[in-house]
């Protein structure tokens, strides 16, 4: 079917509606004239008769697609997987030139673009000329030839650079995003080469790298993210491409002594070999090393610890480092920041792929860097401090692109431990289309990779938002213009796809009723701060009234302190396993035996405790545990958090009673001192401090 990249765009939009949709609406959706839209309906009839379906249009309502349900969504499927490239977006031709480019490496006339991008020679001219200077950046020269064509010239080093910052500075725009929208074994074909990137790449080495790649399931694999993923697809692909035309030379310089032979490259090794097994040839051993440096500084979805000997040595050295990246960062709130799990983990996740990059000069783009500067000079500021520890670690240079990263990873600490502070709830989003099937399930599943637990999410059809509906959601977030009349309720109207600018629409919208009531709650506000004062007071005398002291040999095991610790608190076996995984798993995102102020902390969420709970866990002679784990501290702090709805209330009393250990050196001589009493009452003075204080900001 001959239709335009706009006409099959208009087509997609109307399908995907199903019903009656105006032509003003549809030039909106799209960012067009009205008279444009027009024009490319004029000859839209013509076709669709090959499909048995009709285009209808009334004066004065709009116009739609007529016809049988299976037809039409036959249509739709085939324009999904069509390739949607638009000859007139001169930024997104441009960079398929690059990539085309970096594919082949030989000499090519500019007949030979012209014709794959369907344009004349001298837009591929100009073109040509507008992209040199992002190739001259990689060391890529570009050499005319007249009557012969162009050739780029360049080290296999170098092209190798390029492919890796080519496919960073795109991951997060449309021309790849939408290879990596799904990611499921039998779909990862089909996502990658029905999206833009997927079609300037050969289809059948596409096929065979993602076999090839789908086979392994070493647990590297496993946990990248998808952009990453699909990076490595890209990379592998494109050098497949140009290893079968013989385009890449074996370097001479002795590269081997630049990367061990550890577990990455190992993968390596077994990608390359279902890759020579696949595509039936040898391939370069350079190839390898390629391959593993792609590993190496690739983003994973979390940061695991095998237990291995080396790994330890390795996960101590990155928490040294993390604590004094956060010292530097804000040495005045050091010790809260420490405490946010998501955050270490995070940062830990982040940094081991950053190693490999400064290391070996692999850049990385940041498409936010400017607003990040702009939006948050302060963060931005402290966390260069951060870099300057980083950059000592390293002994390079930490790029403007790299300390911005570093600002997501602080700022969204700054903002959880602010939120603490405030009254922060989780915000409830109805998400609507035509019929609450479609495309509202598409923009739900966008939504919560975004904003996960900051939102409560539900689907409705345009039929469905009654007044009782209305009452109970926050905000809407449309596709469709909805005819509300006679119900009070506040709409989001977005593009189906939701583009960057109703993502920070619907950002504004969360930040705001997170720190408002719900709506049924607003008349009986007074009754609720009652409840809460209730419930902070009871959580209160729970601690004071369970708290416990008790004492254990000097010579235990971390692993057997923590049996202690669970059997003390249950006298059930599942809920002392429980107890015992919980606190394990905290203490491998960051070691909380503080040597410096005398003290270890072992806190945690566990579902095996129904009430929060603080406890004091001594020597039976009141001297130091000496297993080297616990660094010479006299006594360790056992805090134990239920995963119940009052948990944000725990956490915020906890975490004061975590701050005054830090503050009062006196109160932490008195729970050394190890007598029951004594510190029950200490601890009655500062929780009474803290009620007082609850009292004044409600």
């Amino acid at each position: 079917m001959d239709l335009t990249p706009r006409l099959k765009q208009i087509l997609m939009i109307m399908l995907e509606e199903g019903g009656i949709i105006s032509v003003k609406e549809l030039a909106q959706r799209i960012g067009v004239s009205k008279r444009t839209v027009q024009r490319e309906l004029e000859y839209i009839g013509t076709s669709l008769k090959q499909y048995q379906i009709t285009f209808e249009t009334k004066t004065g309502k709009g116009v739609w697609i007529g016809g049988k349900e299976e037809d039409k969504r036959k249509l739709l499927i085939e324009l999904k997987q069509k390739d949607n490239y638009d000859v007139s977006n001169r930024e997104e031709r441009r960079k398929r030139l690059v990539l085309e480019i970096l594919k082949n490496k030989g000499l090519k006339k500019l007949f030979y673009y012209a014709s794959q991008f369907q344009v004349s020679e001298a837009t591929i001219s100009t073109d040509l000329e507008a992209v040199e200077g992002w190739l001259k950046e990689q060391n890529l020269i570009v050499i005319r030839k007249p009557g012969s064509g162009i050739e780029v010239n360049g080290t296999e080093k170098d092209y190798r650079r390029a492919i890796r910052t080519f496919i960073e500075e795109n991951i997060d725009t449309q021309m790849i995003r939408e290879s990596y929208e799904m990611k499921e074994t039998e779909k990862e074909i089909h996502a990658i080469y029905g999206s833009s990137m997927g079609q300037v790449l050969n289809e059948t080495i596409l096929k065979k790298v993602v076999n090839c790649l789908s086979k392994i399931e070493d647990k590297r694999m496993l946990t990248l993210t998808d952009s990453s993923y699909i990076g490595l697809v890209l990379h592998i692909s494109i050098a497949m491409s140009r290893i079968l035309k013989n385009e890449i030379i074996e370097q001479k310089d002795n590269w081997r002594s630049q990367i061990g032979e550890d577990e990455e490259y190992k993968l390596a090794e077994e990608i390359v070999k279902r890759l020579e097994e696949e595509f039936i040839l040898e391939i370069p051993d350079i190839e390898t090393m390629y391959i593993c440096l792609h590993i190496k500084g690739a983003k994973h979805q979390g940061i695991e610890w095998d237990g291995q000997k080396t790994i330890e040595v390795e996960r101590k050295e990155l928490l040294e480092l993390v604590n004094e990246m956060i010292n530097a960062y804000d040495s005045e709130h050091a010790f809260e920041i420490k405490q946010d799990n998501d955050f270490i983990q995070g940062l830990l996740a982040h940094l081991q792929p950053t190693f490999v990059r400064l290391l070996y000069d692999m850049k990385i783009a940041n498409p936010v860097l400017g607003d990040i500067k702009q939006s948050y000079p302060d963060i931005f500021e402290r966390s260069k401090r951060a870099a300057d520890v980083l950059e000592q670690w390293v002994n390079k240079p930490i790029p403007e692109t790299e300390v911005g990263f570093l600002t997501i990873h602080f700022g969204a600490a700054q903002v959880r431990m602010e939120g603490k502070k405030e009254n922060i709830r989780r915000v409830t989003v109805g998400i609507v289309c035509a019929s609450g099937i479609g495309i509202s399930r598409l923009m739900l599943t966008k939504l919560d990779k975004i904003f996960r637990e900051r939102i409560q999410m539900e689907t409705y059809g345009q039929n469905d938002i009654t007044p009782y509906v209305a009452g109970k959601i926050d905000f809407f977030v449309s596709s469709i213009a909805l005819k509300s009349a006679g119900i009070d309720a506040d709409v989001i109207q977005v593009n189906p796809l939701l583009n960057n600018e109703d993502i920070e629409k619907i950002r504004q919208k969360i930040f705001y009723y997170e720190r408002i009531p719900k709506k049924e709650q607003e008349e009986t506000r007074f009754m609720i701060e009652l409840e809460q004062v209730n419930i902070l007071a009871m959580q209160i005398k729970t601690i004071l009234r369970y708290m416990e002291v008790f004492k254990v040999s000097n010579n235990l095991t971390f692993e057997e302190l923590v049996i202690a610790i669970s059997e003390k608190m249950s006298p059930y076996r599942d809920q002392q396993v429980m107890i015992q995984e919980d606190i394990e798993h905290r203490e491998k995102l960051g070691s909380q035996i503080f040597a410096e102020f005398g003290f270890g902390l072992l806190h945690t969420r566990t579902k095996g405790v129904v009430r929060p709970s603080f406890s004091v866990c001594i020597t039976k002679d009141r001297g130091i545990f000496c297993n080297p784990y616990f660094k010479g501290v006299q006594v360790i702090l056992v805090m134990l958090l239920p995963i119940d709805e009052n948990i944000r209330v725990n956490s915020e009393i906890l975490g004061y009673i975590s701050s005054v250990l830090i503050e009062d050196y006196t109160f932490l001589d008195t729970i050394i001192k190890g007598e029951k009493e004594e510190i029950k009452i200490r601890l009655s003075e500062h929780l009474r401090i803290f009620f007082n204080q609850y009292l004044n900001r409600v």
